[in-house]
């Protein structure tokens, strides 16, 4: 059983940082492709940045510049530095994993974040 424990969330003011953490355990880590959602309320959830298992990455556009996803396969962790945060970034952020070998996905169980002055 796969599982994904995010931490790191918080409230921070508007220009300012935080870093997120996901740990998984339960499987082989380098095989999972790792990403990295949030929900804000009222809205559907989405995709804010995703790296692969060679790490090859992508983000959304109102992200770029701003954040930025790692992962440490030696600890099994991914991390999402968020700097020059905005209001419009609060919302829920899950850590998101797909096994590459058989399209399995996995989620955690969402860190709040609030950016807010």
């Amino acid at each position: 059983q796969v599982q994904l424990v995010e931490s790191g969330g918080g409230l921070v003011q508007p220009g300012g940082s935080l870093t997120l953490s996901c740990a998984a355990s339960g499987s082989i880590f380098i095989v999972f492709h790792m990403g990295w959602y949030r929900q804000a309320p009222g809205n559907q959830r989405e995709l804010v940045a995703r790296i692969s298992t060679d790490g090859y990455t992508s983000y959304k556009d109102s992200v770029k510049g701003r954040f930025t996803i790692s992962r440490d396969n030696a600890k099994n962790t991914v991390f999402l530095e968020m700097n020059s945060l905005k209001p419009e970034d609060t919302a829920v952020y899950y850590c998101h994993g797909e096994d590459r070998m058989d399209s399995e996905e996995y989620w955690g169980q969402g860190t709040q974040v609030t950016v807010s002055s």
